[in-house]
Order: C-alpha cells, then sequence, then structure tokens
C-alpha cells in the first residue's frame, strides 16, 4: 500500500472532464503527507511569479471543488456571499507567494505546509476565503470588508467553536420552538392520518384590467418536474377548471384532469414573457405595468402541497380548506405579534428596482405571513442564547435560512435540492410561481432551519477541525477525486478586535469599514491576496440588505449593525468607470501602504470589456504598483445561473501578481504585440487546450488582456499606459479572434463535454 493511501480518503468513482483526466494522468506521484514544511517570508522573486506556475493543474483540482463548493469548503459557505472564490486557488496562490521561484507548488501543494511568520490582508474579504486559507496554513490573517453582512460571516466562521455547546444550543432551540413551528406545516390525510407538508406551491395573481376576473400567473401549468426528465418524465400539472393534482408526462400538450375529466395544455399558462392572456376574456395585457397600477405588492394564490407520508413517501395534493384555515391561523398569530419581523423600506437601486417595480416597499414583503411568523419564532429564540459567539453562529443560521424561505423562492423539482434559492439570478427577482417550505423542516426537507444546521453548521465545524484538500487522481482504469487530509491546521482562532489585540498575538483580526482607510502600520504585511469586485452593476450591498435587517432585528442596531443598510458611498463596486477606477485606487493605495516594499499583492479579476480593464489598469497605477505575472485560473462556481445564461461565459479568473512600482525598473514597451505579448498568451492558451480545457472567446479575452496589462503597467505614467492600451487595440482583437478560431470551443459545446448538464 502506498503511504499516500494512508491520508488519502476516497469520495468515490466521479465521472471526470477530458480536462481534469488530462491532468490526473500528468500529475506525478506526489510524496504526500510527511513532516511539517515551513516557509518563512523571503525577498526575491516567488513561485506565483514564476511563468511555470502549474495554472492548469490547481484549476482542475478547483474545477472538482466547484461544483460542491459548500461540500468542499464549507467553512466559507455558513452563508450566502456573492462571487466566492475557490479555495484551492487562494491556497495556491498564499503558497506561491510566499515560496521562492522555482519551487514545485504543486508538491508544496499536497504537503503539511506552515507559513508562521508570514501576515495575509484580504482588504475585500467578501466570505472570507483568503482568511480561511491563511489560518489553514498557519499564517496571521487580516480582513476587511465595508460590507457588515460580509463581516458578520467571515467573524461567525472563523471564531472558535465549542461543538458540544454548539449541539446543546440547536437541541435547547429544538426544544422550545420546533414543534410550534411544525404545526403550522401538517395536514390532515384523506385517510385521517396527520403528516408533515413539505413544500406548498403558490401562484401570482393578478386582476384582468379588462374584465376584473383573477388570472393565475402560471407560465405553465406543469409546476413540478423531475430535475433529469428523459429519465423521470412524471410531472405534475394543476387543472385550470377545478384546481386538481394530476400527473402527465413532462412533454404532454394534452392532458384529461382526474377530477373534472375536463381537458387541458398542461405546457401553457396564462403568463408568457412579460404578459398575460385573461382566461375569461382573452384580454392580453402586460403583467408588471398591471402590478404596478394597483399600488401594492402581488397578491398569491396557495394551489398545492407535497406531503411527506407516513411511510417516508411524498405525494402532491390540492389544497383543501384545512390548509387554508391553517395559514389564516397564522396570518392572525403573527398579527398579535409584538415587533416580529424588521420593517426597513427598500432603497432604489439596479438590484432591487425590480421588486420595487412590483410594488415590493419594504423587505419584509417578500414573506407571506406564515414564514413571518415562523421565522419570528426562531428570530426570538436565538436572541435569548447569553454566549455572544453562540448566538451570533446560529443568528448567522437563520439569516442563510432566509435564502431559501421567501416569496421569491421557487421549486427545482425532484431529483435535487428542491428549493431554488431567490439569489440564483443574482437580482431580486419577483418568482410568479413561488415555494414556501417548511420553515423547520424534516429530514427530507430542503433549505429548512434544521437541515442547515445539518448541511451547513455541522458540515462546517467537521471541516474546521480536519480540513481537506482535493486531488485528482487516475486509479487504474478510472479516475477518482480523493480527499486528502492531515496537511492543514484547525480552522478556528480567536478573532482579534483591534489591530493592538492583533499584535499581541491573535492570529486572525477582523474588521469592517472602508479598506481605503485602515488602523494597520505601514509596512506590516508581508502579501496582500484578495479578489476586488468587479466593475458592473451588481452590487453586493443592495443584495445584502434583505439579510441585514434581519441580523439587526436579531443581534441590534448598534456596532457595524448602526444603519439599515449596508449601503455605502465608498463602496468599489461601481459601474460607473471613474467612481470605480478612484475606489479600487484609494483601496490599492492603502494596500501599497500597509504592504512590505518586498512584499506582494496577488489578486483575481476578469472581465468582458475593455473598460474594465483600463480601469484595472489605472487604479494599479495610480496606487504605485506594476504587473509580474500573469496567470488564467478556474473561477468560482461551474453551475451559476448567470453563467450558463451569457452567450460567452467567462470560466477562467486572472491572477495579477504586482510589486510596488520602486521595486521594479519602468519602462515603455515598445508595441511589439506579437514579439512580446502573444508568446505568453499562445503558451498559456496552448497549455489549456493540452490539458483539454475549452475557451470561450471570453476566456482568451481575459488572457490576453491580462498579458498586455502585464507589459504596459511597468510605463512610465498612467497617459502613456493608456495611450499604449489604446493602441493595441486592433491586435488585441485580431489575436483574440485568431485564438478562439483555432482554440476555443462554443459554449453550448464546452457545456455538453464537461457532463454535467
Amino acid at each position: 500500500m502506498r503511504r499516500a493511501d494512508a491520508i488519502l480518503k476516497r469520495v468515490g468513482p466521479v465521472k471526470l472532464t477530458r480536462w481534469q483526466a488530462f491532468v490526473a494522468d500528468q500529475m506525478p506521484e506526489l510524496p504526500l503527507g510527511g513532516p511539517v514544511t515551513r516557509l518563512d517570508p523571503v525577498s526575491g522573486p516567488r513561485a506565483i511569479e514564476n511563468d511555470a506556475f502549474p495554472f492548469e493543474a490547481l484549476s482542475a483540482i478547483a474545477e472538482t471543488e466547484s461544483w460542491r463548493k459548500e461540500i468542499n469548503r464549507p467553512t466559507t459557505h455558513i452563508h450566502k456571499w456573492w462571487a466566492q472564490r475557490l479555495g484551492t486557488v487562494f491556497r495556491a496562490m498564499t503558497i506561491g507567494a510566499f515560496a521562492p521561484s522555482g519551487a514545485d507548488i504543486l508538491d508544496l501543494f499536497y504537503r503539511p505546509l506552515r507559513i508562521p511568520d508570514g501576515t495575509i490582508f484580504d482588504p475585500f474579504m467578501g466570505s472570507g476565503t483568503t482568511l480561511a486559507e491563511a489560518v489553514k496554513l498557519g499564517a496571521r490573517a487580516i480582513g476587511r470588508d465595508i460590507n457588515p453582512v460580509a463581516f458578520f460571516l467571515v467573524k461567525s466562521a472563523l471564531s472558535v467553536h465549542d461543538r458540544k455547546a454548539i449541539l446543546e444550543t440547536f437541541s435547547a432551540i429544538e426544544r422550545d420552538v420546533a414543534d410550534e413551528i411544525r404545526s403550522y406545516y401538517r395536514t390532515t390525510l384523506p385517510d385521517g392520518q396527520s403528516a408533515d407538508v413539505l413544500y406548498y406551491f403558490w401562484v401570482k395573481v393578478v386582476d384582468c384590467p379588462s374584465c376584473a376576473a383573477p388570472v393565475d400567473l402560471f407560465s405553465s401549468l406543469i409546476f413540478a418536474r423531475h430535475a433529469y426528465p428523459k429519465k423521470f418524465p412524471q410531472a405534475q400539472a394543476v387543472c385550470p377548471f377545478c384546481g386538481n393534482i394530476n400527473e402527465v408526462h413532462v412533454e404532454a400538450r394534452g392532458a384529461q384532469c382526474s377530477s373534472c375529466t375536463k381537458s387541458f395544455n398542461p405546457g401553457h399558462g396564462p403568463a408568457k414573457g412579460q404578459n398575460a392572456t385573461c382566461p375569461a376574456c382573452a384580454h392580453k395585457f402586460p403583467i408588471a405595468r398591471t402590478i404596478r397600477a394597483t399600488g401594492k405588492p402581488p397578491t398569491h394564490r396557495m394551489y398545492a402541497k407535497l406531503v411527506l407520508l407516513p411511510d417516508g413517501n411524498k405525494a402532491y395534493s390540492s389544497i383543501t380548506r384545512e390548509d387554508r384555515e391553517l395559514f389564516a391561523k397564522a396570518e392572525r398569530t403573527l398579527a398579535n405579534c409584538n415587533d416580529p419581523y424588521p420593517i426597513v423600506a427598500i432603497e432604489p437601486g439596479y438590484n432591487t428596482n425590480q421588486a420595487l417595480g412590483y410594488n415590493y416597499r419594504h423587505w419584509h414583503e417578500m414573506f407571506n405571513a406564515r414564514q413571518l411568523l415562523c421565522l419570528s419564532i426562531l428570530a426570538d429564540r436565538i436572541r435569548q442564547i447569553g454566549d455572544p459567539v453562540l448566538r451570533d453562529l446560529f443568528a448567522c443560521l437563520l439569516s442563510g435560512t432566509l435564502e431559501f424561505n421567501n416569496m421569491f423562492a421557487s421549486y427545482k423539482g425532484e431529483g435535487t435540492g428542491a428549493v431554488r434559492h431567490m439569489f440564483a439570478h443574482h437580482i431580486l427577482k419577483p418568482e410568479r410561481m413561488p415555494l414556501e417550505a417548511n420553515i423547520w423542516g424534516t429530514p427530507k426537507s430542503s433549505g429548512s432551519f434544521s437541515t442547515m444546521f445539518e448541511g451547513r453548521i455541522r458540515r462546517a465545524l467537521d471541516y474546521a477541525d480536519c480540513p481537506f484538500e482535493l486531488r485528482v487522481t487516475q486509479a487504474k482504469s478510472s479516475q477518482t477525486t480523493q480527499k486528502v487530509f492531515g496537511l492543514s491546521e484547525k480552522i478556528g482562532a480567536p478573532v482579534a478586535e483591534t489591530y493592538a489585540e492583533f499584535a499581541r498575538g491573535r492570529r486572525v483580526y477582523l474588521s469592517c469599514g472602508d479598506s481605503a482607510s485602515t488602523d494597520l502600520p505601514k509596512q506590516s504585511v508581508d502579501v496582500v491576496l484578495t479578489d476586488p469586485p468587479f466593475f458592473d452593476n451588481v452590487h453586493y450591498s443592495q443584495l445584502a440588505d434583505f439579510f441585514h435587517v434581519w441580523q439587526r432585528h436579531i443581534l441590534g442596531g448598534e456596532g457595524v449593525r448602526a444603519k439599515d443598510t449596508t449601503r455605502s458611498e465608498r463602496e468599489v463596486q461601481n459601474a460607473d468607470e471613474d467612481d470605480f477606477t478612484d475606489r479600487l485606487a484609494a483601496v490599492l493605495r492603502e494596500a501599497h501602504r500597509v504592504l512590505k516594499d518586498d512584499g506582494l499583492l496577488a489578486f483575481t479579476y476578469h472581465h468582458s470589456r475593455p473598460e474594465g480593464w483600463r480601469c484595472v489598469l489605472r487604479a494599479l497605477m495610480n496606487a504605485e504598483f506594476g504587473i509580474t505575472a500573469a496567470h488564467p485560473i478556474k473561477a468560482e462556481m461551474s453551475v451559476a445561473m448567470p453563467k450558463h445564461q451569457a452567450k460567452e461565459p467567462i470560466d477562467l479568473d486572472i491572477i495579477l501578481v504586482c510589486r510596488k512600482r520602486t521595486q521594479l525598473v519602468t519602462h515603455q514597451w515598445n508595441g511589439d504585440f506579437g514579439g512580446t505579448v502573444a508568446p505568453p498568451v499562445m503558451d498559456q492558451v496552448s497549455r489549456l487546450r493540452a490539458s483539454g480545457r475549452t475557451l470561450s472567446r471570453n476566456d482568451v479575452r481575459i488572457i490576453v488582456m491580462a498579458q498586455l496589462l502585464r507589459q504596459i503597467s511597468r510605463s512610465a505614467t498612467v497617459e502613456s499606459a493608456l495611450n499604449l492600451l489604446e493602441e493595441a487595440k486592433g491586435e488585441t482583437d485580431a489575436l483574440i479572434d485568431r485564438i478562439h478560431a483555432t482554440h476555443g470551443e462554443a459554449p453550448d459545446q464546452r457545456r455538453g463535454q464537461n457532463g454535467k448538464e
């Protein structure tokens, strides 16, 4: 038996992409485990600055992680955050930023490695990926974020947790409130037995502007189908005449109701696109405009439920009088509660205007009465927890539960996690056929408080106690993914509230505020490692307010929660080019101040538009940084909805490695695109293609743009660099076209090849 077998824990055979299989074949038999290897901060070139940085092998590992990030990196996934980067990537970046040039990154990646004297700063800590990887490597970690929700979730994730106390607290919460919450999700079966309801199905209803008849906004009368319909074609459809639930074939265009015997087309509904047609008078009308004209949020009708039968099976059925009376009871109980939920207005913004357009004016209007009642019961109970660390952790759990228990969530169907959370599209998209889940939940529930405790908190505790890395391997005739244990320190450290505490020995220091102004001493940081916000319209703060108002409701409005919004005029994320550049440059200037002269700044980035790269170049040079290396690397989640909807999806990030310009020799790029930019681009593209990786046009674009910026970032002035960038536009586009024509593949071919869809 190989000694690696003692460390590796097989998680079973998986179907690997051609790319992953290639890397598995090429990866050497590494001497996994062994004695702890120590890395100390060094001067001179680092391994991450070397062109041989193994981005293709690391990307294969990262892709495996990306399919189930909440399982493979659960510590940083106890709560929702956007654009969460991959732990594999940031572990490798951390190692590469401290290891000297020529070091074998893959060898070090799978060794017990410690960087006890290294200090890492992430000024955009987000969900805490950088910090968690730094702690695992024994380094000292400083994180800061302007958003209170990010600060709260990272502090909850990285604090020292008492497993016994957590389990006891959950049991106490269950004992005190679970039965009360469960009582609002019960139904009586035809044989008189009582059963739990897993999910209630609702539909938005709007009155026809012509005849005033209520119109259900079904886009299809099929409301439930299997995640794999070709293999399991059975689907559930609601009869438009009597409301009976019928099992139909998922592709059926005709059906006869088993109750009223009337025929209907299960694939059609009154709503199509932005319009609806009244079944009573055939009048066609715009949905959003009609709802806006009412001056109030849209109404809903409960029409079906999925019941967990006593024998463990599930059954769809129609809503009964008992179901309506139970909901009415919840409404009456809620009306008699004192301050049961936060009442905070939704502010206008790119990511909130769609909800405002449907007359949602306050955050609590995104929930129905039963959801608000049950969430308030949990909130009241969590508020009573005495230990602040425990109280924060369970407030974090409840906050995460909100994502799946609101009237913007929808049904994914059988064969997968049943609840599609409200941020699947990264916007606040009103759902015409929302799903109400059982908030306490059952063992067969999705997105409930109890199942998320098991799936998020317990899993995070397990990972924190015994972190692992993933390894793509070739074993005989099959490829497998293996978990490699014993490489890292436990996750969890007393979190310093001030830099003075950190200086006295605490390993983690977290703060909430503008990263353009910190309390860190000059030249106190070895490496700045981060993932800055993008230059675009997705404002995390506008979305994070959904959680913030509830966290404030439970934990109080002091400190970082003094305001009822997380929005700030100093946010870097911005759709205005000048504002984004200025704010990013301000943070990078502060990074320059706190970074040691021989330290590195390394961050991940991608953008599909030229102005996104122009902003980064300006910000870096205004902050007195120059780029020394650029490597393509696997980016975020492979299954993200916005990525699948993009015509040319970006599947890669670029790691930009930078040094202070005082440590570099400035020069004027000679404009030799073919001699300086094209060769490293072709090398990186060839390495990715040789490993079986397919590239969209935008993937090619980010590789080209990064290498171009690498050349011109050492220009004497920002103005000269921007001129060179503009002058190279024609050659840039020509190279992108040429490479994509010969080395790229269409997005549908890429997705089909990886076997995941």
